[in-house]
């Protein structure tokens, strides 16, 4: 069984945290990848930086363009990976946009990815009927997850549509706007919650877009079974350095 599948089957709430390969340093992958699991991280998500990441906010992007800068690169992320699982037993996901996996070659990535020990992708503009009709098949054939995105707007006829082409979890953006952009969830989120989850869909949703501190967290799983924290981790890379992760991860999962 997949690893992401083995985790969602564990019976608490599930923290993941996304990082940007190669940010602050282009060494520092691995490490963060070891300290982050050391903390208490259920699942990790690899950000591979690309130069016009469409859904990312200024935190992030930002982290993405002095990544580049630092000669970050598909194949030095695998190089750097290629080892992981020697040191690391939680769940890796790798997120990134579409164009550079079809500059490396789909397969050729998939089967990299297999390799190495990533267990599954999101890939934020890959339409799920381009998916479903073209890629499905490649993704299993090398035992990938590939996890797909529902916003606010996504129609109860998609959010199923997705559901049945989905194993694994959804990804379920709390908003319309781009990562970073929120503090603190309010009616309208918590409804768009609680109406995804009466859907009573097969695949658990974690949340992921707004999360920031132990509130957001706590709004954020009461109805779903995780959440993803992305760019105050990384304005925590940014102001603290890449080590010493107990402390952030502690503040988010339980009150201080």
């Amino acid at each position: 069984m997949n690893r992401i599948n083995q985790k969602l089957k564990e019976d608490h709430k599930l923290l993941s945290i996304y990082f940007t390969a190669g940010y602050p340093n282009i060494n520092d992958t691995v490490s963060i990848i070891e300290n982050l699991e050391k903390s208490g991280v259920d699942m990790l998500e690899i950000g591979l930086p690309f130069s016009d990441p469409l859904a990312d906010g200024p935190t992030i992007q930002a982290s993405s363009t002095k990544a580049l800068k630092n000669g970050m690169t598909t194949a030095l992320l695998f190089e750097q990976l290629k080892d992981i699982r020697k040191t690391v037993s939680i769940p890796l996901i790798i997120m990134g946009y579409f164009n550079p996996m079809l500059q490396y070659g789909v397969e050729a990535f998939c089967k990299k990815c297999k390799d190495v020990g990533i267990d599954g992708l999101i890939i934020p503009d890959l339409p799920v009927d381009v998916y479903n009709e073209t890629y499905k098949t490649i993704f299993e054939k090398y035992g990938l997850v590939n996890v797909l995105l529902i916003t606010p707007q996504t129609s109860e006829e998609r959010v199923r549509y997705i559901d049945s082409v989905s194993d694994g979890f959804i990804y379920m953006v709390s908003s319309a706007s781009v990562t970073g952009g929120n503090s603190g969830f309010g009616n309208t989120q918590t409804d768009y919650f609680k109406r995804i989850a009466n859907l009573k869909l097969k695949n658990p949703q974690i949340v992921g877009f707004g999360i920031s501190d132990h509130e957001t967290f706590t709004q954020a799983t009461e109805y779903a079974k995780g959440a993803i924290i992305g760019s105050a981790f990384i304005k925590h890379v940014t102001e603290k350095g890449p080590t010493n992760f107990d402390v952030f991860v502690t503040s988010i999962k339980n009150k201080s």
